[in-house]
């Protein structure tokens, strides 16, 4: 028992997700001794897939932290059922066993009162009555623990990231593409290092949504775009509500091609769909690449100046910094590697 409250004192010092999942990985692994852990989380979709998976692998001594495959695209991702337990799992929130071998269990993982993923480990033996306990007992702790860190990032209306939470993901988004290795993607385009995008989004006339609809009408249009978002980025992709219609996406590893199909295709997402009472509306986007020595206010108002230009283009439209400034339409104002705040 000792022990296991010596972990739960560890996991909950932690406030970085990525880092927090793997600790939660770590703890089960020291504590039950299993072949794998595992950990999977759902991505909202049609039809819904896995979105993103954290793997450890104990081999004798050498502990091995396997697959974490976040920069999958979204039809690439396996779909809920090609694990029939582990989706049964997730649907009913309950445990699942297989008898193996290797013995295989699978634990509903909640957020927020509903499941939103599944930890399953793979062991030589099924698990005791008193290891399962244990398992969930440290789950129950993470869930509570992630829904006050949610309750303290995210915006209270659209559940996305808040301002808040912002610079620390920037900064650690930059640090990855700086001395990350290449990934296979990256040596598969001859690319180096990995490049991460800003997006800055903005809701075309959205002061008219309110203006004719009221406030309420406009707070459920800004529920249903964060929906949207949530469904046409990746599960990896960090999604942020910065006050007001607008909204910014830090997007992981792509190329400037795939950057500004992602927003485009998010940007086709919202004018194919109707909004209760208001109908259709549109969005304008403007992305910029993360260079060395960014800072989140150099990024964003590169963003920003594309956004502005989409709008003078007559809105509806993405639109990248780094296109703009190649054709002219733009200057390159670089302030990177200054102190700045917003």
């Amino acid at each position: 028992m000792r022990n296991a409250i010596d972990h739960l004192g560890r996991l909950t010092e932690l406030r970085d997700r990525d880092l927090l999942d793997l600790s939660l990985l770590q703890s089960i692994r020291d504590l039950v001794r299993p072949l794998s852990v595992t950990l999977y989380r759902a991505a909202e979709g049609d039809p819904p897939r896995w979105g993103s998976r954290l793997k450890l692998v104990t081999q004798l001594l050498a502990d091995q932290v396997g697959e974490a495959a976040p920069q999958v695209e979204f039809d690439g991702l396996p779909a809920l059922d090609e694990h029939p337990a582990r989706a049964q799992c997730l649907a009913r929130g309950e445990r699942q066993r297989v008898a193996g071998p290797p013995a295989w269990t699978g634990f509903p993982m909640m957020a927020g009162g509903r499941v939103v993923g599944v930890l399953e480990t793979d062991t030589r033996y099924p698990l005791t009555r008193e290891e399962a306990a244990l398992i969930t007992g440290m789950l129950q702790v993470f869930g509570n623990f992630q829904a006050l860190l949610d309750y303290s990032e995210r915006d209270t209306l659209t559940g996305l990231l808040n301002r808040k939470s912002f610079d620390t993901a920037f900064f650690k988004l930059l640090a990855d593409g700086q001395g990350a290795d290449p990934g296979i993607e990256e040596r598969r385009r001859g690319q180096g290092r990995a490049v991460h995008w800003l997006g800055v989004i903005d809701i075309d006339h959205f002061k008219q949504v309110n203006d004719r609809h009221g406030h309420l009408i406009g707070d459920e249009v800004l529920l249903l775009v964060a929906q949207l978002m949530n469904s046409s980025f990746r599960v990896s992709d960090r999604l942020y509500r910065f006050g007001g219609e607008e909204f910014v996406v830090l997007l992981r590893g792509a190329t400037e091609a795939e950057a500004l199909q992602a927003f485009d295709r998010f940007r086709l997402a919202v004018q194919a769909f109707s909004m209760p009472q208001v109908g259709s509306i549109t969005i304008s986007a403007g992305v910029t690449q993360l260079r060395a020595g960014d800072t989140p206010s150099a990024a964003f108002e590169r963003a920003d100046r594309a956004t502005y230009h989409a709008k003078n283009q007559g809105r509806n439209q993405v639109w990248s910094h780094e296109a703009l400034v190649r054709q002219g339409s733009l200057q390159d104002d670089d302030k990177t590697g200054g102190v700045e705040l917003f």
